[in-house]
Formats: C-alpha cells, structure tokens, sequence
C-alpha cells in the first residue's frame, strides 16, 4: 500500500555522478574526507563511468584536477588538459549510453582558486572571466561534452557561453546553469577533492546563505538567458529555495547533493550512528519531494544499483 500510494520515487536516471579525474596519476587515489570516492585515473575513471552507465545513472559530471595551474586556469582550455584528455576518453568508452557532462569553471585550474580571472586588486573580474568561459565552453564542447555545468556564478555567464556555442556550432550543447549556489560550509571536502588552491572564500560572488528571494531571483535570470537546467546547490539546507525555483521554471531543476553532505553521513554512518541506506534515500527523496527533477549525488552508481 505505501508503494502504491508513494508520491516521490527514486529512480536511476534521475541521478547523476560527480566524479574527479587527477592529471598524472596511474591509479585512483582515496579522497580522505569522503570516504569511497577518489581521484580517478584515466583508465579508472572509464571503469567507473561504464559501471554508472551500467547501473542506468542518468549523468556524470567531471571535475579536472591538473598537475600545474596558473592565474588564468590556462590548462582549463588546453586540448590537452586533463578534463578535455578525459572528457575524450569517457565519450570514446561509452558513447551515449550516459549523458557526459563537464564542469565549466576556473577554480580548478587557477593557482588562486578562484573561480574566475583576479584583477589587478585581486578581485574576481566578472567580464573577463565570461571570455574565458566562452573559450572553455568550445572546448569542452570540442572534446565531447553533452553538458556544460556553469558553475562559476558570474553575472552573464549563461548568456556568454551560449552566444559562443552558437557560434561554433554547438548548438545542441546543453547548459546547466548552477543558478542559486550558496557560500556554503558544506563544501570543505571538495576542497580536497579538487586539490583546491583557495585562500580567503567565494562570498563575493557566490550567495548569502541568509537569502532566499535572492536564489528566485538568481533563477529567473539564467532562465531569461537561456539556461536548459537549473540548478540549486547545496540541497538539504536549501530545499526551500529549491523549491520556490522548481515553482518558478519551465525547464529541468536539478539539486547538488554536495560533499559535506556526503561526509556528514558517511561518518556518522561509519560510527554505527544512523541507518546509511535509509538516510541517503531519505536525503534524496527530500530533494525530489522539494522539487529536484535530478539530484547529483556521490552515491549515484550505489543507489542506482539498489534501485534496480
């Protein structure tokens, strides 16, 4: 009976993988802070992409750690670069049997770890980060991404990269834009994750955990320039706002399940705290329930098989 009259349901394709690829390594390497998940390799990377795939995740989402970085993310845009080399690499492995999506932003690749070009007084210089972005776009879009994830939360930036698909021809590139993303705490794993190189904090561009009309607000324009997804990041102290979001958009809302997320319950989870399984459906059955068409989440390929 409570499986017939279920109002949310999980279901594999409505999840998408966020996964790390680490320029240089010969195997994956442990993430410290989240537990199970690693800094994949080349070759690991394309195991664990067709066993999400297998799986029937909906998405993954790849996130480029390179070896060298400087003020302009120059590797970011390089053919060479490890997220375009394995951006290459998964859509040679699986073709289309899952969506390969990419994340488009500098911080990654700045040796500030900011995720945009610093101006003279060090500030994010929000104009010429959207030139920057438009040349990541190409070549993201070059290398086989179905997907470009903005996350970088520059005024514009929706705008910017589609004009420059368009003009490359891309035009059936899809853009999510990371519409309402919060200056979270619950970022610090990630930090590790992508061997973050930030000092200071993102305040200045990202969003005040405070507001919410603000997220609306975020979300209206995305959509005005032409965002194909939205996205609200981090999910479970922001159900509120992805809510009013979903209320709002006539195109896919999707949430991130981020990584202080994941820890928080991996380690209570590993000191016999809560119940595991039960709290990641739960937490992801509230994302849904809140509005979220698609959550990403590092235990996609995990739920996706108990789903199945």
């Amino acid at each position: 009976m409570r499986r017939l009259t279920a109002e949310t349901r999980l279901h594999p394709a409505e999840l998408i993988l966020p996964m790390f690829v680490r320029e240089g390594t010969p195997e994956a390497l442990p993430i410290q802070s989240m537990p199970g998940v690693v800094q994949h390799s080349i070759d690991s990377l394309k195991r664990a992409v067709a066993e999400a795939a297998e799986a029937g995740v909906g998405g993954v989402m790849l996130f480029g750690v390179p070896e060298t970085r400087d003020a302009v993310g120059s590797a970011a845009t390089d053919p060479d670069g490890i997220l375009n080399v394995a951006t290459r690499a998964v859509a040679a492995e699986v073709g289309d049997a899952i969506v390969l999506q990419t994340d488009l932003c500098l911080d990654e690749f700045t040796d500030h770890g900011h995720c945009g070009v610093l101006d003279a007084r060090g500030h994010v210089d929000n104009d010429a980060t959207l030139i920057r972005y438009r040349d990541m776009a190409i070549a993201q879009a070059e290398a086989g991404s179905q997907l470009l994830g903005l996350s970088g939360m520059m005024d514009g930036q929706v705008a910017a990269v589609r004009d420059a698909l368009d003009e490359a021809g891309h035009t059936d590139t899809i853009i999510l834009a990371y519409a309402a993303k919060y200056a979270s705490a619950f970022y610090g794993p990630f930090r590790e994750a992508v061997d973050s190189q930030l000092s200071g904090d993102r305040r200045a561009y990202q969003q005040d955990p405070a507001n919410r009309r603000e997220g609306l607000r975020e979300a209206r324009l995305d959509l005005e320039e032409g965002a194909d997804v939205l996205m609200v990041k981090p999910a479970l102290s922001y159900l509120d706002v992805l809510s009013d979001v979903a209320a709002i958009s006539d195109v896919p809302v999707w949430a991130y399940q981020v990584s202080g997320e994941y820890a928080m319950v991996e380690a209570a989870a590993a000191n016999g705290w809560i119940d595991r399984r039960r709290i990641i459906e739960e937490t992801l059955i509230g994302a849904r329930r809140a509005g979220a068409d698609a959550v990403m989440t590092y235990w996609a390929t995990e739920v996706a098989r108990w789903l199945r």
